[in-house]
């Protein structure tokens, strides 16, 4: 367990608190969010517990507040961690359970309809589920619709990232889109620019000679950094450039294939997951956003608040809405290389001001967004 966490033994103490059930089994968006949000609902004077199912990923724990309770459970799964979550329920009595992710929610539902309708619980949904789970077996995409349509009944309310999150769950669940709340993810915190600031130890950004690209994320089929690196391919044929790709996955195999094979191994790197990637995005001359899907794309809000140019496909769901349909970075088609590549060219030479970016997002907050979350899980809504 990492140096500095601040475990609560189970005390059965008196008093108001919010306990947010999660698992950090990656190093996505998710964990991160989380991160910020805990500790920004705890500035608010409210009590935080974060129950961990899994801490497979602990960089980000290092920024959460000192008065956030970290506990962390036995179970490594959603399901079984039904048990735990019980005794606890019993010995905290927490005022209200805010479920991060699809899994996590159908949990704390049997604890909701175990303890009698007593506990209050919110759900979070981050992501565009039914383009997740488009190449997953019939039976699989069946069994997870109807846990999702049955769990999203039995929970008070429901927290979705964005318009196209709350829709496309509208649509799996049947239940109409006025009943889930949409808030912005916690995503610009005072630590995002301080970090920023820290040295950037790659040679490129270092002495910049030519415009560096960023991609962002885990190397996984939802991000497509085969069609980033198609249309950098296509780009380099008009403006001198490079690219960095900064994150982990099970793809690193075929796209490190795809470099060598296009000839880019001296223009392109991957350095892989880096703890803090922000010097990295402040000093790029441009972000691309290459996803197939999402919920509400915390690479780009980052890059934006930072000033730095963006380019996104039009995927499901949150860039189309951050970029207000195009205003503050272009749309372009999912998975092709030529748009891609003629976006990033034109962006590069033609830079949107930097002002202008920063504003957009500014209702990106952890402030404002822990005051949303902390109204709804108290039941303080319109």
């Amino acid at each position: 367990m990492p140096k500095g966490f601040n475990v609560l033994k189970m005390s059965g103490r008196a008093g108001q608190k919010i306990a947010i059930l999660a698992s950090f089994s990656g190093t996505g968006g998710v964990e991160r969010m989380i991160s910020n949000l805990a500790s920004g609902l705890e500035a608010l004077g409210t009590r935080i517990d974060l129950l961990l199912i899994r801490r497979d990923n602990t960089s980000y724990l290092h920024g959460v507040s000192n008065g956030v309770n970290i506990i962390p459970l036995k179970a490594r799964h959603n399901l079984s961690a039904l048990p735990e979550l019980l005794a606890y329920i019993r010995t905290e009595r927490p005022r209200a359970i805010l479920a991060a992710k699809d899994r996590a929610i159908f949990v704390a539902a049997v604890a909701k309809a175990l303890s009698l309708g007593r506990l209050r619980v919110v759900g979070r949904l981050g992501t565009t589920v039914s383009v997740g789970i488009e190449g997953k077996p019939v039976l699989a995409r069946i069994l997870r619709r109807f846990m999702m349509a049955l769990s999203y009944r039995i929970i008070d309310e429901t927290i979705c990232v964005s318009r196209g999150v709350a829709q496309d769950l509208s649509r799996i669940t049947g239940l109409p889109a006025s009943r889930f709340h949409v808030v912005e993810n916690p995503v610009i915190t005072p630590k995002l620019f301080l970090m920023a600031q820290k040295e950037v130890k790659h040679p490129w950004l270092k002495r910049k000679d030519r415009p560096v690209i960023l991609g962002m994320g885990r190397l996984t089929r939802q991000k497509d950094f085969e069609t980033l690196i198609e249309a950098f391919s296509i780009l380099r044929e008009s403006v001198p450039a490079r690219l960095i790709i900064l994150g982990e996955g099970r793809k690193r195999p075929q796209l490190e294939r795809k470099i060598e094979g296009k000839g880019l191994k001296d223009s392109v790197s991957l350095p892989g997951f880096i703890p803090n990637p922000y010097p990295f995005l402040l000093r790029a001359d441009l972000f691309v956003l290459s996803s197939l899907w999402e919920g509400s794309p915390n690479a780009l809000t980052e890059a934006m608040a930072l000033g730095v140019p963006v380019v996104s496909t039009d995927c499901p769901s949150g860039p189309r809405e951050i970029l207000k349909g195009g205003e503050f970075g272009p749309l372009v088609p999912m998975k092709d290389p030529c748009a891609l590549a003629k976006a990033m060219e034109e962006t590069l030479r033609n830079p949107p001001e930097k002002k202008a970016l920063m504003d957009a997002v500014r209702d990106y907050t952890v402030e404002r967004s822990s005051k949303r979350y902390l109204e709804i899980l108290l039941g303080r809504t319109p």
